[in-house]
């Protein structure tokens, strides 16, 4: 078993809930050495979250396999001072707190650079650092509702939708493990640190590309418009026997190709001739390639497209997407570890693949303070005696 990429590189991670420690889950999968720092007594809040196995949270152990766990009182001076000895330490600082919060314990990057001038300090909040709404609260459904994300979400007759998944957290620490590696590698050419600021909401709006553009170019304000894509046609969902396909002709000559399959005169109208007059018509062509998918199940319509060298795919249950031999299968795209209360568990496995180096999950998620004593004793050389005063202190 390997350790990554990033063997030696330690992070300390004071990041809760889904964003911050996604980003941390990221860097810890590819072989940093994270050290998950809680809160004594109640820890992440995510560990309260569903669904629970044995009293488990799935959704903490999905988000922080890999990590070493312990509990600091950071409201103590003690708990304080151990956290800067640590930061001496370590590489990279994690936090997702709201702006202002580690400025008040007196631990924000400007107090950790005076202690590590090359720290690497990673901040996700809501909208920043700075700005007039930096201290307003931020969550997913936030980033997604004030990027624009919602308000093209969904279909023209129905209300803006949040996506199924907390997908503006997810960009948020996804951006911002890129952006803690890129000031990793200056650190290493300078010497010199770098706080990295980002913001759900910013993540957010980065994402919707075309979206903005339409607006930027043309003054129309995009709208819901279901499954289809502004740009090219036919790009959207179709309905099977079954359930739904995706079709996804993005130029002349693959709709010319799925005109060849489904052999309806209909499609040789010159409305639907060149992909600008196919986005136009979009609603009528709908109506004719439906007319061919709706007699056909799902695998079988994206059997005959694809042998066709048209891009197709089902609309996957997640039932089906856990059991698929391309995904589950050859890409491994789960996984199961043990843990030691939940017991066997089957997790999302990491989505980077690397060439000569396996990126893979190599241990469960902490339990609440699991590491405290040891990883004290590696790093601070704190021995048993003195580990019990502080405990006694109420600082783990």
């Amino acid at each position: 078993m390997t350790k990554g990429l990033l063997d030696g590189v330690v992070v300390l991670d004071l990041s809760r809930v889904l964003a911050g420690p996604y980003c941390t889950m990221l860097l810890a999968d590819m072989g940093a050495e994270v050290i998950k720092i809680e809160m004594p007594g109640r820890g992440d809040d995510s560990r309260a979250n569903s669904p629970q196995v044995n009293g488990e949270s799935a959704y903490f152990m999905n988000l922080n396999r890999n990590k070493r766990g312990i509990t600091l009182n950071l409201k103590t001076e003690e708990g304080k001072k151990i956290f800067k000895d640590l930061v001496k330490k370590a590489d990279i600082v994690v936090e997702n707190y709201r702006p202002g919060v580690m400025k008040r314990l007196g631990l924000d990057y400007d107090a950790l650079k005076e202690i590590n001038p090359g720290i690497v300090y990673g901040a996700v909040s809501g909208f920043g650092q700075y700005g007039p709404y930096s201290q307003r609260a931020g969550y997913d459904i936030i980033g997604q509702a004030m990027s624009g994300l919602m308000s093209t979400t969904g279909w023209a007759d129905s209300p803006p939708t949040r996506t199924g998944t907390a997908i503006a957290d997810v960009m948020a620490g996804v951006s911002c493990a890129v952006g803690i590696l890129a000031a990793y590698i200056n650190k290493l050419k300078t010497g010199r640190g770098e706080m990295v600021d980002v913001a759900l909401v910013d993540s957010m709006v980065s994402s919707l590309e075309i979206i903005n553009m339409i607006y930027l170019c043309t003054g129309r304000v995009p709208t819901r418009i279901g499954n289809r894509y502004e740009a090219v046609a036919p790009y959207d969902t179709f309905r099977a026997k079954d359930g739904m396909v995706v079709i996804a002709c993005g130029n002349d000559k693959l709709f010319g190709l799925l005109k060849e399959v489904i052999k309806d005169p209909e499609l040789e109208d010159e409305k639907y001739k060149h992909n600008i007059d196919r986005v136009n018509n979009h609603a009528t062509l709908k109506v004719v390639i439906e007319k061919w998918t709706v007699e056909r199940n799902i695998d079988d319509v994206v059997e005959i497209l694809l042998e066709a060298g048209i891009p197709s795919a089902p609309v996957n249950t997640i039932d089906r997407v856990v059991k698929d031999p391309h995904i589950a299968g050859a890409r491994e795209m789960f996984v199961e570890t043990e843990h030691p209360v939940a017991g066997k568990i089957k997790l999302t496995n990491n989505h980077i693949k690397l060439t000569n180096n396996k990126i893979e999950v190599r241990k469960a998620s902490p339990l609440l303070g699991e590491d405290t004593q040891s990883v004290l004793k590696e790093y601070l050389d704190i021995d048993e005696n003195e580990y019990e005063e502080l405990l006694n202190k109420d600082v783990f």
